[in-house]
């Protein structure tokens, strides 16, 4: 005869099961509950007379179960979710291909001979020209954009005779009444492909480099 307490914590495993499917069943929570009462009338069955379970014993472990059937459940449901939010960034990333890429930074986004690059001017500047620099810190060329507004622009460079590989920078030179504007620079660079690491997305560029999605700045 006994009067013990169900252990709870082995409703969810049974020892030599190695199929799938009872691998699923100890997961299910209606399982576990069935094997809970199975063993819960057998214990009744079986207890002490002189030492019958007490109201408080039953409570306890009724709630016990409970919390097993809980967790078993919200293991469930998030697994759910890390699959659709898997599908969901999968599908999101497909859709990054072919698009450009801003991120902060000072170097052009080569497509051939054409330099690619961007701005945010913080404030309306009456004049604003760009340098592209060389790899000796020369100025190959400069673009004059005249006025522009604040916000964030975009231009190209024909580098047309220029080597690529000795561009190393460009530089926003922006104005207004002589008072300098502050602007930020941002690379264009297309996408490639995407991959994901960690459960983290990255972005294949078109110059060969990799980059985390969350250092973009937007997408064009």
């Amino acid at each position: 005869m006994f009067a013990t307490p169900i252990d709870t914590s082995t409703l969810g495993t049974t020892v030599g099961s190695t199929t799938g499917t009872a691998a699923k069943n100890n997961m299910d929570p209606e399982a576990s509950q069935d094997r809970f009462l199975k063993l819960l009338v057998a214990q009744l069955n079986n207890q002490d007379p002189m030492n019958p379970m007490d109201n408080a014993q039953m409570t306890t472990q009724m709630a016990q179960i409970n919390t097993v059937s809980g967790i078993q459940e919200l293991n469930a449901t998030l697994k759910g979710m890390s699959a659709q939010f898997g599908s969901m960034q999968t599908l999101q990333g497909t859709s990054l291909i072919g698009r450009e890429a801003l991120v902060e930074g000072n170097k052009l986004g080569f497509d051939g001979v054409v330099g690619k690059g961007a701005m945010r001017l913080e404030a309306s500047a009456g004049n604003v020209t760009v340098d592209v620099m060389g790899k000796n810190g020369q100025v190959l060329d400069t673009l004059d954009f005249g006025a522009l507004t604040a916000g964030q622009h975009s231009f190209n460079w024909d580098g047309t005779g220029i080597d690529p590989t000795q561009v190393a920078s460009f530089r926003v030179n922006a104005s207004d009444g002589g008072q300098p504007v502050k602007s930020t620079s941002y690379t264009r660079q297309t996408v490639t492909s995407v991959g994901f690491s960690n459960g983290a997305m990255n972005l294949q560029l078109q110059d060969g480099s990799s980059l985390a999605y969350d250092k973009v700045t937007t997408f064009l």
